[in-house]
């Protein structure tokens, strides 16, 4: 008797297909994540620049007001101090918001794993009720085997039985025929 064919192979076919979409939008979910944090260092380093900057600018300053100058020079460079303060706003804004940018991604990145997660106990749990169905398939196919073999024993049987009969109806007939 062959083996029939697993019902669910359809279902399983299609629960390893999610499963592989899965595992890919984890990965481009990771990858995402990986940019966003790049860009998120790269920001903050243009910010700390901007910062060194200004207390470099800040540090001038106060030389030059120590050693005397100008209230042109000074005023030139306090408007240049805000301008570079400004400037170093925007910067931490960027940061600010590259930092939501990096938190929305962790939270994708969470949803994917979680999704990939789902997708691999279903795709676990198929192959749990295959490998149930299929024993329980073997078990069913062993016990009309012996079914069958049980028949097949009794047809012999009978089959020998009424060969003896007939011998010994034929002896006897012979038997008769020779009295």
């Amino acid at each position: 008797m062959k083996m029939p064919k697993y019902p669910l192979e359809q279902l399983m076919l299609i629960k390893k297909r999610r499963l592989e979409e899965a595992e890919k939008k984890l990965k481009a979910t990771k990858e995402q994540l990986k940019k966003e944090i790049e860009k998120l260092k790269s920001l903050e380093e243009e910010a700390q620049t901007v910062h060194d900057h200004k207390m470099d600018k800040l540090k001038q300053l106060d030389e030059k007001m120590l050693k005397g100058t100008t209230s042109d020079k000074i005023e030139i460079a306090e408007h240049y101090l805000e301008v570079v303060e400004e400037d170093l706003k925007k910067k931490k804004r960027k940061v600010k918001d590259q930092e939501k940018q990096v938190k929305i991604a962790e939270e994708n990145v969470e949803i994917a794993r979680k999704d990939m997660l789902k997708k691999q106990q279903d795709v676990e749990k198929l192959k749990i009720h295959e490998g149930d169905w299929t024993k329980e398939v073997k078990k069913e196919m062993r016990y009309q085997e012996a079914i069958e073999g049980d028949e097949i024993g009794s047809i012999k049987n009978l089959s020998l039985k009424r060969e003896k009969q007939d011998r010994e109806e034929y002896e006897k007939r012979k038997k008769r025929e020779q009295s």
